[in-house]
């Protein structure tokens, strides 16, 4: 597994390929540049073979989606925290702020036991080195908003030290990958975090799709640091098989959806549930543009399903938006009519999938929105409210899509018999 960005640097728009057997070949990006630390081997595999969804459940194929859902949220939920910093004008102690810095908190627990798992003592390390990255980022975003010159400067010279001491850490306990590779692969987080700062503390408008652009960037390093672990650990399976990139790059997808809908929706009750405002519709453009790269995902290996299944994604987000409008509202009628066309959509969508995947019963795919639909609704429920619980019920809500994404793999690559 090289470390360059063309293999790693998995943006929304370039997982359809990953449902193609010929995926190798779509992988480069415009701007690759291979790291200087050299490269990781491919990650660990077992010696028979599997296809088809077992393909999908390989302990090779379950850390790399792990990770990819943990890093995707990690920066979700950074880039929600800081966005509740800067609205509040940096009182970090202001309830929303703690609450939304509290919701980040948990998923650097929840990684750092993921590392723990596998190394327990690196757990605690893990834990206190990624804890000091997102205090750096805190200090940039205050520096920046105060226009502290000095205290921004000093927080990226901290970002850019954070990126050797974490390779050099990762590398202790990975031998298989380099921390100079590490460090190298780090850039871009730090590079998209930085600029989705800027954009929010200028109100320029951009950076909902800012954001996004810095998570599409962890579905590559949950594969550099899998492929490595793999290796290390003799994992069985593929991190990189064409089912493994399935898994992952459906994970990370379903994970942007729902927190992406999360910050519209949550843009759309701050501004009154006025939909023209120019923070709601960046914040919904950023969203949908999630649907369309879902859809492509679908339509790269199902060419005929890719407008049904857009339309039908579009349609349930709908039912979301008048849920939110009707409990803000208090239309009772409103919001009882959403539920009730969400509980519909869970049938049409499950046939639809069902048309396309017969592998996935529909009834069983209808089931599995159950609770997507149902967190979501709690989430904007707390949202509407104000009562401080809606980043745990969002992180509740996104919890729910790595599940979804291995159900939706596993058909898929029982269909068309990937390994």
């Amino acid at each position: 597994m090289m470390l360059n960005s063309g293999k790693t640097r998995l943006a929304a728009a370039s997982v359809a390929t990953l449902m193609t057997v010929s995926l190798a070949a779509c992988g480069s990006s415009s701007n690759d540049n291979s790291s200087s630390g050299g490269s990781t081997p491919t990650g660990g595999s077992s010696t028979t073979a599997v296809t088809g969804a077992a393909a999908t459940t390989t302990a090779a194929a379950g850390l790399r989606a792990t990770l990819t859902d943990l890093l995707t949220q990690h920066v979700y939920l950074a880039g929600i925290a800081l966005k509740m910093a800067v609205d509040n004008g940096g009182d970090l102690k202001k309830p929303v702020v703690v609450a939304a810095v509290n919701a980040l908190d948990a998923n650097s627990v929840a990684l750092s036991k993921a590392i723990g798992s596998v190394y327990p003592a690196a757990e605690k390390p893990f834990l206190q080195s990624w804890r000091q990255h997102i205090g750096f980022f805190v200090n940039y975003t205050l520096g920046v908003a105060t226009k502290n010159t000095a205290m921004a400067n000093k927080a990226k010279a901290d970002l850019d030290g954070y990126r050797t001491s974490f390779g050099q850490l990762i590398h202790s306990v990975v031998p298989e990958l380099p921390a100079a590779a590490v460090a190298q692969e780090l850039v871009p987080h730090v590079a998209t975090l930085l600029a989705t700062i800027d954009s929010l503390v200028s109100g320029k408008g951009d950076a909902f799709a800012l954001l996004e652009k810095a998570a599409a960037h962890m579905p590559g390093t949950a594969d550099i640091l899998a492929g490595g672990i793999a290796k290390n650990k003799g994992l069985a399976g593929n991190v990189d098989s064409d089912a493994s990139n399935l898994r992952s790059g459906l994970t990370y997808l379903l994970d942007s959806h729902v927190d992406l809908a999360g910050i519209a929706l949550a843009q759309a009750v701050s501004k009154g549930g006025n939909l023209k405002d120019p923070s709601v519709v960046a914040a919904v453009g950023a969203l949908d543009q999630n649907s369309v790269d879902l859809s492509k995902a679908i339509g790269a290996a199902y060419p005929a399903a890719e407008t049904p299944f857009l339309q039908s994604w579009r349609q349930h987000i709908g039912f979301f938006v008048n849920y939110t409008l009707g409990v803000a509202t208090k239309n009772k009628a409103m919001a009882a009519k959403a539920k009730s066309d969400l509980n519909g959509y869970r049938t049409s969508f499950g046939q639809l999938i069902n048309s396309v995947v017969p592998e996935l019963p529909a009834d069983a795919v209808a089931q599995e929105l159950v609770p997507h639909v149902a967190t979501l609704l709690t989430t904007i429920d707390s949202l509407v409210a104000g009562d401080g619980n809606v980043f745990k019920d969002l992180s509740i809500a996104a919890a729910h899509m790595p599940g979804t994404a291995g159900v939706l793999s596993g058909g898929i690559a029982a269909n068309k018999k990937l390994s």
